[in-house]
């Protein structure tokens, strides 16, 4: 498969679309091979495309990729209801709608959680699982972080400002938060549809009521339950994550019988941006190895 321009373009304007029962989702699906799922985070004008279009054609070499991009982000339809909670609920019947039985999983932040959700409750289906930060909780420092603070901020009150503090939060080397990054999210994180979605995730009373009700004798906290994570896990970090710190790594780490940590230095939440070749040869190294 050809590392070019031309490969990502015609990628990225052969976007598809497949209805399930849950409802229209919509993807890309580039190269040959075992299937290799790769899940989204979120954060304003995020898209399973603009996570993942930088490392798609190294992997779409080996794998058949499949990015899926989750209910209420402004590319699939929203489907109401907690934007995390409908994105775990969406992975399942796109793969059933696509006929594929198993996967390897790579999930960005938000990603790496609906991918543990899944490896929990499809021990069978699961191959390896890859996370990039986003997963555990708080050790040794104060929660919410740095950067999940600047993304309420910014969804209760979204100004181009507050964009931009949101995404060099994001990043270690802040000369990549470009004029073209941030036109780019901006676009989308104002869209009234999408804002309406991820106030619904991290308006600051959102966000209270489902710390909340995961606080609740009912429900268990999600770092609590990753024990049941069966699959081989490698655990990916920017050393220098401002929105899930490196400390929020041990409990995973700690618990995920098959779990792996690799930590990339001079690096913060966008791993496989930031830290693309190191990134892509990690990865690609544990999803090959035997």
């Amino acid at each position: 498969m050809p590392n070019t321009p031309e490969f990502t373009e015609h990628v990225e304007n052969d976007l598809r679309e497949i209805a399930t029962p849950a409802g229209v989702l919509r993807y890309y699906d580039a190269g040959d091979g075992p299937t290799l799922l790769f899940l989204h985070g979120s954060g304003p004008g995020v898209t399973g495309w603009r996570n993942f279009r930088g490392i798609l054609p190294t992997f779409a070499a080996h794998f058949r990729c499949l990015i899926l991009e989750f209910p209420g982000f402004g590319v699939s339809d929203d489907f109401g209801g907690h934007p995390m909670i409908t994105a775990q609920g969406a992975v399942t019947p796109f793969l059933d709608a696509l006929s594929v039985d198993r996967v390897d999983i790579v999930g960005n932040s938000m990603g790496g959680g609906v991918g543990i959700n899944f490896a929990i409750h499809n021990p069978d289906r699961i191959g390896k699982l890859v996370t990039i930060g986003g997963i555990g909780t708080n050790v040794f420092s104060p929660g919410p972080s740095e950067g999940i603070r600047l993304l309420q901020e910014f969804t209760e009150d979204p100004t181009r400002q507050r964009l931009v503090d949101w995404l060099n939060s994001m990043v270690y080397d802040q000369a990549l938060v470009t004029d073209q990054l941030i036109e780019e999210r901006w676009k989308l994180a104002t869209d009234p549809r999408t804002l309406a979605s991820a106030r619904r995730m991290y308006g600051k009373a959102a966000f209270a009521q489902m710390m909340a009700m995961m606080k609740s004798a009912d429900v268990p906290m999600p770092w609590a339950l990753m024990h049941k994570v069966s699959a081989e896990t490698l655990l990916t970090w920017g050393r220098d994550d401002r929105v899930s710190p490196l400390d929020m790594a041990l409990i995973p780490m700690r618990t995920i019988p098959n779990a792996e940590l690799h930590v990339f230095p001079n690096c913060g939440h966008w791993a496989m941006i930031e830290a693309k070749a190191a990134f892509e040869s990690v990865v690609l190294g544990f999803l090959t190895r035997s």
